[in-house]
């Protein structure tokens, strides 16, 4: 290549322009602001992810009640009649006319045994009072001639007409026919007594309801031998448990230590385990006058204003003895919730409710004091909310909540 065409491709650095200072600036600047942009972004995005560790509390069903609530126990639906039935006498099972849950009326036939041998019994004690019955009238029959012929007797022996013998006579026949009235009137007598045992002995192969009840327990089957005791080998004493729900009470333990807030006739709210979403209203029956060492503890039992079908014996309850009585307004539940959880978000006061793993803002109104509580509208019960919210609490905040133990 000749020297005139490489001087033509060669770079002539004398005519290039150096930058000017102020253009480096601006894309200094840019460069920074850029970093700036991207470093933001990237903060927002990750603290956007970035569970928010929170404190929560529920919010509940709150009873006025609560509020003037002195003491809570807990213990037992017991009922005060209850009676294990049983036969006086001993015999197989041969017939049962109730199950778990029957209502029975006082002096209703619950089951029979065997009693074929005591019907004849009977009927036997019958036919001896039949046989008594007649011979007395025999008796009397016989006392009535002889009456008549002693009377005969003496008239004649006024008139000369009979010996004194004669007379004698006719007067032993008539004292003898009295005796034997008297003693066919005693046979009698016996023969009905015979005829009431036997029919007793009848009467107690019958086992009867001693009062209007439900019955509790079935604890024997056709075919099982009962005894009065229940001694012998393999027989049954109980035919069946029953229990008069009217009388159902709670029976609770009370500290000795707090047994002096507790008076006869105090208002009470009871609570069941096996119906959470009603309360019953009870008074102090009776404070039993007696304490139980073991447990340093008094049982007091309370009694249920109302019946209500639901309530069985041996259900679990809770009792809280109450300051005073609760009014119609006091036994209506309210929503309630602590007021630590309540926040002012754009001039509307509300809560944050827990949602999954966010946090998501809820409207609320805010109404009376509940104790410790405050009573809202605008949400559930059971819903978790956020306890003290942080300024920066946001909606749809990711959370990072306590493990449950």
């Amino acid at each position: 290549m000749s020297p005139e065409t490489i001087s033509k491709l060669a770079i002539d650095r004398t005519q290039a322009t150096p930058p000017h200072k102020g253009d480096r600036n601006v894309i200094r600047y840019t460069i920074i602001t850029l970093l700036i942009v991207v470093s933001a972004v990237t903060t927002f995005f990750f603290s956007r992810n970035r569970p928010v560790t929170v404190e929560t509390t529920s919010v509940v069903s709150f009873y006025p009640t609560q509020a003037f609530t002195l003491l809570n126990s807990s213990g037992y639906v017991v009922a005060q009649r209850k009676a294990a039935v049983a036969s006086k006498s001993t015999g197989r099972l041969e017939w049962i006319g109730v199950e778990e849950g029957s209502r029975v009326s006082a002096g209703q036939v619950i089951a029979r045994l065997e009693n074929r041998d005591l019907e004849a019994l009977v009927r036997q004690a019958e036919a001896q009072q039949s046989s008594a019955a007649a011979t007395r009238e025999q008796a009397q029959a016989e006392a009535t001639d002889a009456q008549q012929a002693f009377r005969r007797q003496q008239e004649l022996l006024r008139q000369g007409i009979v010996s004194q013998a004669e007379h004698d006579t006719a007067e032993a026949r008539f004292k003898r026919s009295s005796a034997a009235v008297s003693a066919t009137e005693a046979g009698v007598r016996s023969a009905s007594a015979g005829l009431q045992l036997s029919r007793v002995n009848l009467g107690y192969s019958m086992i009867l309801a001693p009062f209007d009840a439900v019955v509790l327990t079935k604890n024997a089957d056709v075919g099982d031998i009962i005894t009065p005791l229940g001694s012998a080998a393999n027989a049954k004493a109980a035919v069946v448990t029953i229990a008069d729900l009217g009388s159902l009470q709670v029976e609770a333990d009370v500290s000795e230590s707090n047994v002096s807030l507790i008076k006869k006739g105090q208002p009470c709210e009871i609570t069941l385990d096996a119906l959470p979403g009603s309360r019953f209203q009870g008074r102090v029956h009776t404070i039993v006058p007696t304490a139980d060492r073991s447990k340093a503890s008094i049982m007091v039992k309370i009694r249920f204003l109302e019946r209500d079908e639901r309530v069985l014996p041996e259900m679990s309850a809770k009792v809280a003895f109450l300051e005073r009585e609760a009014l119609p307004a006091d036994k209506r539940a309210r929503i309630a919730v602590n007021p630590a959880a309540i926040v002012t978000v754009g001039g509307r006061s509300g809560v944050y409710k827990v949602v999954g793993d966010r946090a998501v803002f809820t409207p609320v109104t805010s109404g009376a004091k509940l104790g410790d509580l405050r009573e809202v509208s605008g949400i559930s019960s059971g819903n978790k909310v956020i306890l003290k919210p942080l300024n920066t609490m946001k909606e749809g905040i990711k959370l990072s909540l306590p493990e449950k133990k």
